[in-house]
Formats: C-alpha cells, sequence, structure tokens
C-alpha cells in the first residue's frame, strides 16, 4: 500500500536529542556552540538538523554567515518542543516522587453524587500506593465549591459548571449524568402506591435545600410546569447527616442521586418512592484550573479518580 511522504512526516515524532538540538541552535543562534551544549560533533549536529528538516519538509533555520537564525517554522517547532521538554521534566519529577512515595496533601471538593461511591473507593485505592499522601475532601454544592477553587483553597473539584459561571479560566472533563429520585423512610405510606403522580406529592412534606440552590430550583420548577403548588410544607437543609436523621423519623421526602439513593437502600436506610423524577440534573465531571499545574500527588490521585470512573460510569 502507497503511504505519502506527508503521512510519513506525519508518523515521525522528534526524539528527545534533536528537541535539545534545537532550543540549543534557537538560543545560542551558533552550530558549533550548540554542539558543545549538547555534547556532539558539529557534523553530528549538523547531519541532525539537516535530518529534522527533511522529515519535516521545512527549513527551520536560515544559514548566514556568522550563525543560524530560525525561520517561522522554526520559530513554532521550538516553541511546541519547550513545552514538551517541560512536560517530560515534569513527568520524569512525577515520576521520582512516585518512586519516593508522594507524600504532602490533596484539597478536592466533591458533589454529594460522588460522596459514597467514587471519592470513597478512589482514596482507598491511592493510599494503598501513597499512605504518606494526606487527602482532604470538603462536600458542598458546585457554586461554593467553585469559589474555593478560584481561591487556591482546593486543587480540583468533582462537579458541575453553573450556566452563570465564567468558566474560561477552567477546564472540565465529562465523567457522568446524575438521575435524581425522591427517597423516604422505609414504612412510608407513599411507598405502597404503585399509582402515584406528581399532584399526590404536593401535599407532602419535604426536606429541600434553600431556594438558591439548583436543585431547589428544580423541583419548584417540576410542580409548576405540571400545573400544581409548589410543596408548602417544607424544611430546608443540607446537612445529609441531618436530612437522614429527619427521614428516618418523620414522613418528610427528600430527592437525592439515585446513586447516593441505592448506597443508602442497601444499608436499609432510605426507601426510594415509586414515581420518576421528569429531569435530570446537568453531567457532572472533574474541574481543574488552567493556570495551575497540579502537585504530583494530586495528578496520581486524580488519575485514579479518572480510572475508577471508567469503570463505574
Amino acid at each position: 500500500m502507497y503511504v505519502s511522504n506527508a503521512a510519513l512526516r506525519i508518523k515521525s515524532t522528534l526524539k528527545a536529542r534533536q528537541m535539545v538540538l534545537l532550543v540549543a541552535l534557537n538560543d545560542l543562534g551558533n552550530l558549533h556552540q550548540a554542539a558543545q551544549e549538547t555534547n556532539m560533533s558539529p557534523p553530528a549536529a549538523s547531519k541532525m538538523l539537516k535530518d529534522m528538516e527533511d522529515m519535516l519538509g521545512v527549513q527551520l533555520f536560515e544559514r548566514l554567515p556568522r550563525g543560524l537564525r530560525p525561520t517561522m517554522y522554526g520559530t513554532t517547532m521550538v516553541s511546541h518542543v519547550r513545552m514538551a521538554l517541560a512536560n517530560l521534566e515534569h513527568g520524569q519529577k512525577s515520576i521520582a516522587a512516585l518512586k519516593a512515595g508522594l507524600s504532602g496533601q490533596v484539597r478536592i471538593g466533591i458533589i454529594i453524587t460522588a460522596a459514597l461511591t467514587l471519592i470513597p473507593q478512589a482514596i482507598i485505592r491511592t493510599k494503598k500506593v501513597s499512605p504518606k499522601l494526606t487527602i482532604g475532601v470538603e462536600v458542598g454544592i458546585s457554586k461554593d465549591l467553585l469559589e474555593s477553587l478560584r481561591r487556591d483553597e482546593l486543587d480540583f473539584l468533582i462537579a458541575r459548571i453553573p450556566e452563570q459561571e465564567d468558566d474560561s479560566g477552567l477546564i472540565y472533563e465529562d465523567l457522568s449524568e446524575e438521575i435524581e429520585c425522591v427517597v423516604a423512610r422505609n414504612g412510608h405510606p407513599l411507598l405502597s402506591r404503585s399509582d402515584l403522580a406528581l399532584k399526590d406529592l404536593v401535599q407532602e412534606s419535604w426536606i429541600l435545600t434553600s431556594r438558591v440552590g439548583v436543585l431547589r430550583n428544580r423541583v419548584d420548577t417540576m410542580f409548576r410546569n405540571a400545573g400544581l403548588e409548589c410543596p408548602s410544607d417544607v424544611i430546608e437543609a443540607t446537612s445529609m447527616s441531618l436530612i437522614l436523621s429527619l427521614i428516618q423519623e418523620t414522613d418528610y421526602l427528600h430527592v437525592i442521586p439515585l446513586d447516593l439513593a441505592k448506597c443508602y437502600v442497601q444499608t436499609g436506610a432510605l426507601a426510594i418512592v415509586p414515581i420518576e423524577i421528569p429531569w435530570r440534573m446537568a453531567n457532572f465531571g472533574i474541574i481543574t484550573r488552567r493556570d495551575i499545574a497540579l502537585t504530583p500527588g494530586a495528578g496520581f490521585f486524580l488519575n485514579q479518580i479518572r480510572t475508577l470512573a471508567s469503570e463505574l460510569y
């Protein structure tokens, strides 16, 4: 099968020694000095430069009477080579840190969806490899967590970016969607109903977040879109331990992510009310800042989360 020269050039990659030579040629502007800087003979350096130009199909440096000057192609290539070498150095430092045993502290913020499944398992995996790494976890709503991330109080988030937020300085990696359900105590009268509709839930007592929260807004909108009044008997709370205690002692209802509800059902703490919620929350994912590189410990923990998320979701 015929393969074009262009295809062969695309498949070819520069080696580390070639990249180091390119930077030296650019910085020194002299072949002999660059060769000495990279522990090469001038003829070997000259041949290596020609090989790179042949591979890329462009002239990287103009040969002048008193040295070399990068062409526009050379300037572009050197810029990318510098980034590649910096990433390579960062990778080597990360590996050295892993070999020495990661230490220090990682601070992450998560929404409640990830609190009982993804993050606990990721912590267990990480601590098996790096027991000296201290992991701090803050559970909250996305808006508050984003503010903490921007103040450099957290290394990264497992959350969502609200529509009104400025995401220009953030990097978002999608993980999964979030399906909601209604939960109640075991033995709640509604659990025996097979014909439940939204109108049956209006007069029930509810535990919801405050009116500024996304989830509360979705619940209120759900009733309004169905032509119904919003529930009037409402307790506003965000602490899951408080909410769990209240539900188990009363007939109050609550809305939580389905994955979280399944965990409580398995332990017998809660039951899922047999009615489908007619909406879903926006997807959640990994959020990092563009202007700050993660520490080796934070990067290692994040990779554990990515791997586990691919298995769970």
